[in-house]
């Protein structure tokens, strides 16, 4: 049977190839592009994800300010597959002249380097982070159905029963995983992790009492705390939340060094020149100052941020390898 590996680097070369694009042409150095020349046709915007979702919404609206700046179309194309890496192995091979950009998130540019052993491009060498547009925290529920009040309660009953308590993730490898993971860790305890293919089953077992906790976004987990079906303890980001205030943060209920948030970028394939990045940059973060945007991604529990190419890069270093550890640690393989 042939390798799923080895098949994503086949699909990989047919999207190439139909995009027009050579892996060798791809690679080959930028043209002399400046921004003040630049853009004078169409820029293509992919998305590693399917239409309608979360990543697309967001980047379609990001798109339509960008066109407005630019006076040239800004075009979204959906390339989903294998969670996020065709996609972001499209923007990774494209040619680097400001025309091919995309978004990137934690799954391919911070996980997936460790996960996936044959993965067709290299996070950390062939792409130009441009600017970090969000990240968002995720929210800790447990089943109403469980004895505790609060994070230390948790960990107690965790240290007590060892094994036995469960949290559910929408699968393997994915934020509420890694999250879960982290817990484990830091928290010294034994929870068993229990994937499901997608969000929603994983969340209505915990409803039902079936698994123990979750690890969910803002948005999903919160509409069920508001609804009462779900009992929060805290939310994974560094601060907390606006749109869970009275939440404490992990840090803040006992978790020295736990920070876990999904996050999205603006991505360009390595070596676009600089000044075009620089621009890309200058451009998204007047978008993200935009009463429309800022409030949109604020009503769905994301936190707008807007920081520089270089911080970027640095952040998305610094969470190659958070994560290289957590997946090591718990030996977490792909599914």
């Amino acid at each position: 049977m042939t390798h799923p590996f080895k098949r994503l680097f086949s699909i990989t070369a047919c999207l190439l190839a139909i995009s027009g694009l050579s892996p060798a042409a791809a690679q080959a150095p930028a043209s002399s592009v400046s921004a003040q020349a630049w853009p004078v046709k169409n820029i293509t915007l992919i998305v590693p994800y399917a239409a309608g979702g979360f990543s697309d919404t967001r980047m379609r609206l990001l798109a339509r300010k960008l066109t407005d700046k630019f006076g040239q179309p800004v075009v979204v194309e959906n390339k989903s597959g294998a969670g996020g890496v065709i996609g972001t192995a499209l923007i990774a091979k494209a040619a680097p002249d400001g025309y091919t950009i995309g978004s990137g998130n934690l799954a391919p540019l911070a996980v997936n380097p460790t996960l996936m052993t044959m993965l067709p491009y290299n996070p950390e060498k062939d792409i130009a982070p441009v600017i970090l547009i969000e990240n968002s925290p995720l929210v800790l529920s447990v089943a109403n159905s469980l004895p505790v009040k609060t994070l230390a309660d948790l960990i107690a009953l965790a240290k007590k029963e060892p094994g036995k308590l469960t949290f559910a993730s929408a699968g393997n490898g994915v934020g509420g995983h890694l999250s879960g993971e982290l817990f484990k860790l830091l928290a010294q305890i034994d929870i068993l992790h229990i994937p499901y293919k997608g969000v929603q089953p994983a969340m209505m077992d915990v409803v039902g009492g079936q698994v123990t906790m979750v690890f969910a976004s803002i948005a999903s987990g919160m509409a069920q705390v508001a609804s009462k079906r779900l009992f929060p303890l805290a939310v994974t980001g560094s601060q907390r939340s606006p749109a869970a205030k009275d939440l404490p943060t992990m840090v803040e209920a006992g978790i020295k060094g736990y920070e876990s948030t999904t996050w999205y970028g603006l991505l360009a394939p390595a070596n676009t020149p600089a000044d075009i990045v620089s621009r890309l940059n200058a451009e998204v973060v007047a978008g993200l100052k935009s009463p429309d945007l800022n409030e949109r991604l604020s009503r769905e529990g994301m936190d707008p941020v807007g920081n520089s190419p270089a911080e970027f890069a640095k952040y998305m270093q610094s969470e190659i390898d958070k994560w290289r550890k957590v997946i090591k640690a718990a030996g977490i393989q792909p599914s």
